[in-house]
């Protein structure tokens, strides 16, 4: 055996035997929560647990691998077997890379305007959808053939589906589409899927205990924290305008939300739990989109190859679930078709622009769940629906003219140097 083939089957030996002994662990840990006595409004607390605990029987062994190859210095004397290869497009990063050029088309304004059109009503189509199928099924009863009534609780299944529907669309995209060479290293595309499934899977749990309404009103204020994760993240700068115009769309969102009753909100437990799910979903979610443009900023690959690695790697973590049923399966779609829409607008226009088109699709599905489930809207909603488009006017209005501003100011300095 050479001592190629040596290091390879000690990295696969690390890895079989770690995952197997956090697998052991966990399934006693695992076994150990839900033996405890059974209080409903807590049942969620033990799924975030188990699910958690079978997230690291593979992230953790992949980090002990990764840890190892570099403390060996496997990339740099590997062969160039099957083997190696893997290795290196999971962790093989060039440390002199340069932020790539931005690989999408320049357009016109009236193009760009088309454009963000597109994307606009092809994210309302689809989540639109997604989020009335979304309530319906975490929400409303279910008959079986016996008579029996059920609702559907296995929020990890949901994201399962989504996620296995959305890899397979973007990888047939893959396969019939040529694409540009792939620059990012896979692993870092793991940081992102865990927080979109974690942000998925408390959305689908908080809808046990608030109402679509509410729950969209905890995303209403979801464009601040996505620009506060941005200046974390990848040190992104506003303009003043635009802190100002999404406090007014969140406020205008808030008026509109808090216009409809929770009316599933029994107790000050299940407030409480929902609020902790809904603080979780924001946190997770703004960490995605943020996290996500930080990489198409510096590779530069295209939304598809995004969102084929991104669910990717969300189908291994969420394989334990094998359940099938139609309402899912067609939630699944909705929600494969927006992630195209979701990554093609956070790489050309920027994840604010995303939030903010997404925050105005949540507006959109309060509007529908209302007029399908019977929630109530009324003269301080109607306000707050105002207040929204009117931030959304303005922003554009402000963007517009603080780059006429700058255009202007430009001319004049190449005028000065003739």
């Amino acid at each position: 055996m050479t001592n190629n083939n040596y290091v390879d089957t000690i990295i696969c030996t690390i890895f079989v035997v770690s995952a197997a002994f956090l697998y052991i662990l966990n399934h006693f840990l695992s076994s150990s929560i839900h033996s405890t006595q059974n209080f409903e409004e807590y049942e969620w607390i033990k799924d975030a647990i188990t699910n958690t605990l079978g997230y690291s029987t593979l992230f953790f062994p992949g980090y002990i691998v990764y840890k190892y190859i570099k403390k060996i210095n496997y990339l740099n004397r590997s062969g160039n077997g099957y083997f190696p290869k893997i290795i290196r497009l999971c962790f093989d990063e060039d440390e002199t890379i340069t932020p790539s050029p931005n690989i999408t088309t320049p357009y016109s304004v009236l193009g760009e305007t088309f454009l963000l059109i597109f994307y606009f009503f092809g994210l309302q189509i689809s989540y639109l959808s997604w989020g009335i199928l979304q309530e319906k099924v975490m929400t409303q009863k279910y008959v079986s053939s016996s008579g029996e009534i059920e609702f559907f609780k296995d929020s990890q299944f949901l994201v399962f589906v989504n996620r296995v529907l959305a890899f397979t669309i973007s990888g047939i995209i893959l396969l019939c589409r040529r694409q540009p060479r792939h620059k990012c290293p896979l692993y870092k595309y793991i940081f992102c899927s865990f927080s979109n499934i974690m942000s998925s899977w408390c959305q689908y749990e908080a809808l046990k205990f608030v109402s679509f309404p509410h729950q969209v009103l905890a995303k209403a204020a979801k464009v601040i924290p996505v620009m506060l994760m941005g200046k974390i993240v990848s040190k992104t700068k506003y303009e003043f305008y635009e802190y100002v115009t999404a406090s007014i769309l969140s406020i205008g969102m808030l008026f509109f939300m808090l216009d409809s009753g929770n009316d599933r909100a029994k107790s000050a437990v299940t407030t409480l739990s929902g609020v902790f799910l809904l603080c979780s979903y924001i946190v997770f979610d703004s960490f995605t989109s943020n996290w996500q443009g930080a990489l198409f900023k510096k590779y530069s690959m295209r939304p598809v190859q995004m969102m084929c690695y991104v669910n990717f790697f969300s189908c291994i973590f969420t394989a334990g679930s094998l359940f099938q049923q139609v309402d899912c399966v067609i939630l699944s779609a909705c929600s494969a078709s927006g992630q195209l829409f979701i990554y093609s607008t956070l790489s050309v226009f920027g994840p604010l622009v995303f939030a903010i088109i997404t925050t105005i699709r949540q507006g959109f599905s309060v509007l529908l769940s209302c007029i399908i489930y019977n929630h109530e809207v009324n003269a301080l909603g109607i306000f707050g629906l105002f207040l929204v488009f009117f931030s959304v006017l303005l922003r554009i209005y402000c963007n517009h003219r603080l780059k006429t501003v700058r255009k202007l100011q430009s001319e004049n300095v190449k005028l000065q140097r003739i």
